[in-house]
């Protein structure tokens, strides 16, 4: 073999190597888009928002900082003596709820108000029980917010998940298509919080629940001789119920008779004794997004707030959209 073709043999060595090494060298990571903040709460970017909030409580529009709304909100969503992992993890979906809010519908229906403490419209919102812990969550996660594809996720979360959660549709009869980011896996909170969350049986009489039918969801039941789940979703829960002559919604049923009753659609059973239907099932709660007490046992854990979001929402990013 001459130089001339040693030196080519070489020389086409090295170049395949070198083309070699350069694609398995991992190209730099994308940054996720960040969400726009909406502009009558923007204060500039890198800023934090400033939110018109209508106290329930007094009746009185106050201007807040958004840090200082999410710290009521956890206070009244979760115990204020859980891990800070937990409590951190539900500041991340309270800002994220916030803003989605506004975003998707402008502000609340309360006049001049960005949001409300009003729980049916938004979130509970509770700073008597602010602490040293709540506000630690809080400052941890400064300006985090969830985000799918750049836009805020839907962040919703619930008490307990009775083992399992569920997609939007089957846990809250969501009309749209069912968001990308929900999806349904195993909590660890099966085995965790106390009686009536973790397990819960309820009994109505047979007059209440046709009344409840016929005012609240416009159909009529006739006598309620029998009641059946016709249909379940992917977790397990029920998503449609025959009782007498009526099939209703079962997440619609739920919040017509009460939330704090019919605590959940993951029924164990359901039947008719007497003039009484009787219903038994697990978790409290519509079962969407994050459970609360699964956040508890995953903070237990030495998870972070980031890895328990993580956890129960799929494919989404944690972006900082203020320091």
């Amino acid at each position: 073999m001459n130089r001339k073709l040693a030196a080519l043999i070489i020389f086409v060595a090295i170049i395949t190597a070198l083309v070699a090494a350069c694609a398995r060298r991992p190209s730099p990571e994308k940054k996720p888009a960040l969400p726009k903040i909406p502009d009558k709460i923007s204060r500039g970017t890198g800023k934090e928002p400033v939110l018109s909030v209508y106290e329930v409580q007094t009746g009185a529009v106050k201007e807040m900082k958004l840090e200082d709304y999410v710290a009521g909100v956890v206070a009244g969503e979760m115990e204020n003596n859980w891990p800070v992992e937990a409590l951190a993890a539900q500041a991340i979906l309270a800002r994220t709820y916030v803003l989605e809010f506004i975003t998707d519908k402008g502000g609340s229906k309360y006049t001049d108000a960005d949001i409300s403490t009003d729980f049916e419209e938004a979130q509970a919102w509770n700073p008597d029980n602010i602490n040293d812990r709540i506000k630690k969550a809080v400052e941890m996660t400064r300006g985090e917010v969830v985000t799918y594809k750049g836009k805020y996720i839907k962040a919703w979360f619930h008490s307990h998940a009775g083992g399992m959660t569920a997609t939007a549709k089957e846990g809250l009869n969501f009309k749209e298509a069912e968001p990308p980011y929900i999806k349904v896996t195993k909590s660890p909170d099966a085995d965790a919080g106390p009686e009536g969350k973790r397990t819960w049986t309820a009994s109505f009489s047979k007059d209440q629940i046709s009344a409840v039918i016929r005012d609240k969801m416009g159909m009529e039941t006739g006598p309620i001789d029998t009641v059946s789940i016709v249909e379940r979703g992917p977790s397990g829960r029920a998503t449609k119920l025959k009782i007498g002559n009526a099939t209703v919604s079962a997440p619609e049923l739920r919040i017509a008779l009460g939330s704090m009753e019919m605590r959940s659609t993951l029924l164990t059973s359901f039947k008719v004794e007497g003039d009484k239907v009787i219903m038994a099932g697990k978790g409290f709660g519509h079962g969407v997004g994050l459970s609360q007490w699964g956040a508890n046992v995953m903070a237990k854990q030495k998870k972070s707030p980031e890895d328990i979001i993580n956890y129960y929402f799929k494919d989404v990013d944690i972006v900082k959209l203020w320091e």
